[in-house]
């Protein structure tokens, strides 16, 4: 049998299919990405990985996850080498949340 969390992440359309050296915005507020915080993780690490340094990337990330502090934060620290900071943005009037990071 199975669950949702069984699906494959390569079935996803990916995030980006290009190195950005411009800041740019990563929109993870798909119904895809509500159902499946792993996928919104993983697809923000992939936005992050493909920003060049001296550039930023603001990540919109579904509401129903809630602020991104709550688990957001703890996963770039955790998944990324590289060197970042980030910030809160705001909450988008849908109920997204938007964080903006940089990538150094």
């Amino acid at each position: 049998m199975s669950t949702s969390h069984d699906h494959d992440h390569a079935e996803a359309d990916p995030i980006t299919d290009r190195m950005h050296d411009t800041s740019w915005s990563a929109n993870l507020e798909h119904p895809k990405h509500a159902s499946d915080r792993e996928l919104l993780l993983s697809q923000a690490v992939d936005a992050i990985e493909h920003t060049e340094p001296g550039n930023h990337v603001n990540l919109v990330t579904h509401g129903d996850h809630g602020h991104p502090s709550e688990y957001l934060y703890a996963a770039l620290e955790d998944r990324t080498d590289g060197d970042l900071e980030w910030e809160y943005i705001e909450q988008c009037g849908c109920g997204g949340h938007v964080t903006r990071v940089y990538v150094e």
